[in-house]
């Protein structure tokens, strides 16, 4: 019996809720991790999961030692790595907002790849929330302020954001000079997937946060649209400024009420806390804090 095996292929499946998602994620065929969750309990003398047709459930046993488990296969692999001195290795899987991704992430991904070639990434790309244990993900990258207490959140940066709309727009409702000018304004609502609710434009006046509410031209759930909207003289959004920074120096979009910015934007990346911190996680982690710092 290779019990360390085993203790993997059993948090797998509890994490997953699945012997097939499992089966897919170690690369593994179903029967096979059939055949050791059969030897595994027998050898235990006790059951840890309770099949059915429809899903997999961990019995009161499996929910203590499957605790157990995720802490010693983490000690384990950081013995190995500190007495072969070796590199991290193994598959990471990671969720990443879009332009977080597009802007940040990717462009210095090959500085990573060159110094951990035995981390496999596996990268997907949501802005909703995720369930990290049952979706089988490592960590996510999130920009905004953290609500979820069941995750660890470490933050990356603070990024700059501005109000902006197009020449376009400008031209057909002239400039706002202060906050009272808003109310002849539009505004684009950017509608969080999480609550469903827009967020709030907001500004920051005498070092205090005031939120403001602008008339609605339209209401969008997706950044790429958010942007576009502005761009076709829609309407004010407020974004981060690294997202437009091309449009501001080439004009197609100008700042608004500069004395008065939007607070900033942070973004953290967040893993399980009830979960010993992998060290693929772990140096992940670190360089993700390494290339936010550096930006500009």
């Amino acid at each position: 019996m290779d019990q360390v095996r085993a203790m993997k292929i059993f948090v797998r499946i509890y994490e997953r809720s699945s012997f097939t998602a499992a089966a897919e994620d170690l690369e593994l065929p179903r029967a096979t991790l059939t055949h050791v969750m059969n030897q595994f309990e027998q050898w235990l003398g006790t059951r840890l999961l309770e099949r059915s047709t429809r899903r997999v459930r961990p019995t009161l046993d499996g929910e203590a030692y499957y605790r157990r488990c995720v802490n010693l296969l983490a000690e384990l692999e950081e013995a190995e790595l500190a007495f072969r001195q070796s590199v991290p290795k193994g598959r990471l899987r990671v969720d990443l907002h879009g332009t977080l991704a597009r802007f940040f992430v990717i462009p210095a991904l090959p500085d990573f790849m060159q110094r951990y070639p035995g981390i496999e990434l596996s990268f997907s790309e949501t802005d909703r929330f995720v369930d990290l244990i049952q979706e089988g993900v490592d960590c996510v990258v999130r920009a905004g302020t953290l609500g979820d207490s069941s995750l660890i959140g470490r933050h990356l940066v603070d990024l700059p954001q501005v109000t902006v709309a197009s020449l376009a727009y400008i031209r057909r409702y002239g400039e706002p000079a202060s906050l009272g000018d808003l109310d002849k304004h539009k505004g684009i609502n950017y509608v969080s997937r999480t609550t469903g609710k827009p967020f709030p434009f907001e500004f920051q006046v005498d070092g205090a946060v005031q939120e403001w509410a602008i008339p609605t031209a339209i209401s969008v759930f997706g950044a790429e649209i958010y942007t576009a909207s502005a761009l076709a003289g829609i309407g004010l959004i407020q974004v981060p400024r690294y997202r437009i920074a091309e449009e501001l120096r080439r004009g197609v979009l100008q700042e608004l009420l500069p004395n008065y910015p939007p607070p900033v934007m942070p973004v953290s990346v967040l893993y399980p806390q009830n979960r010993h911190l992998s060290p693929r996680v772990r140096v992940f982690v670190d360089w993700l804090k390494e290339i936010f710092t550096a930006e500009p």
